[in-house]
């Protein structure tokens, strides 16, 4: 993981700047103190001095600061990224609309782009490769056909899935579990829990034969068993075992004596984006943060800030994937599944501890 984890020293995105980076045009804007403007990253003008270089979110960020717009490469207009976006987003719907997925030679063409070119452009913007994306709006259609479908093979197919062969064999990583199961809403899938109490407030483990798959904190048990019935409203939930204690004391641990490995074997279940966010998280080391925007970067995409947020709001397993451990850019405290309160707790007992 880079090191820009810690308080940033030598921010990567000056990089970009060095290179006159476009893909990054519109994701950051910079500013210099000796010349009084802000420009955008791909700026042709001479390279001025890192110790004179400020960053700045939007074009505001830097009027506010007292900079005034870059007469060549204005930093205001909307730029050739906002073509190349319309370009990328012309061919998610291709991809959307395909009863095959489109090879990248045809959806590079069609977007005025040689291969390369589009690959790079697309993962920046989306977050995903084309060949993820198809994947996940695929993997979309099939749980929305599962429950309907006359059987499992025809909702494969259906959704575009060319080979039953091939889907089968990355089927639990797309579903989180076997295809006939999530027909079923779960049934048969067997989820032990257990309920205890920490400095946070209540707290709920729950794990599948493959790992914990949710980590909740809340005020109530109830609360929390209710929600856990929710997410696997027909799955086997068995609770009140004596062997599963020792996994929650386990959690527990991690949250009165953060400093401890994380070593919970997990059952993770998302989207391929999501995935990589999530792991990105859990190598962000006990008393550090992260900003959104620099997972985003972490990950390969650095227009993604918006989507990595996302991702962090759609984790069920706390703690021990730490999204309590991004903030915002300015340093402040956004929004946490489980309060902000629990997570200025979280912060400062790890900074403490």
């Amino acid at each position: 993981m880079p090191t820009h984890f810690n308080r940033i020293v030598q921010d990567p995105r000056l990089a970009q700047i060095t290179v006159r980076d476009r893909t990054a045009d519109g994701t950051f804007w910079y500013s210099v103190a000796t010349t009084g403007v802000y420009c955008r990253p791909s700026c042709p003008s001479r390279h001025a001095n890192p110790a004179n270089i400020a960053l700045h979110a939007s074009p505001s960020a830097a009027r506010a600061a007292g900079f005034r717009p870059c007469l060549r490469c204005r930093p205001d207009d909307p730029g050739p990224r906002s073509a190349l976006v319309a370009r990328i987003e012309a061919a998610c719907r291709q991809i959307e609309s395909a009863a095959e997925p489109p090879s990248l030679t045809r959806l590079a063409a069609a977007a005025g782009l040689s291969p390369g070119h589009f690959h790079r452009s697309f993962k920046a913007i989306t977050g995903l490769t084309p060949k993820h994306y198809a994947e996940a709006r695929r993997a979309g259609r099939l749980r929305a056909a599962l429950p309907n479908a006359g059987g499992v093979t025809e909702a494969i197919y259906e959704s575009g899935f060319q080979s039953s062969g091939r889907f089968y064999a990355r089927s639990t990583a797309l579903l989180g579990m076997t295809p006939t199961r999530y027909r079923a809403g779960g049934a048969s899938e067997t989820i032990r829990f257990a309920v205890g109490q920490c400095s946070l407030g209540a707290i709920l483990v729950a794990s599948s034969t493959q790992g914990v798959v949710a980590i909740l904190l809340g005020d109530e048990p109830e609360a929390l068993i209710h929600d856990l019935e929710t997410r696997f409203p027909n799955a086997t939930l068995i609770g009140d075992d004596p062997a599963y204690q020792s996994l929650i004391a386990r959690v527990v641990g991690l949250i009165e004596t953060p400093r401890q490995p994380a070593d919970l074997a997990l059952d993770i279940r998302g989207t391929a984006f999501q995935q990589r966010v999530w792991q990105a998280l859990r190598a962000i080391p006990p008393g550090q943060t992260a900003t959104y925007a620099e997972i985003a970067r972490a990950i390969g995409t650095p227009s993604a800030t918006r989507a990595v947020a996302g991702a962090c709001a759609a984790n069920t397993i706390a703690i021990a994937i730490p999204c309590h451990r991004v903030i915002r850019t300015d340093g402040t405290l956004s929004g946490y599944r489980w309060g902000i309160e629990r997570k200025r707790r979280l912060l400062e007992q790890e900074t403490t501890a």
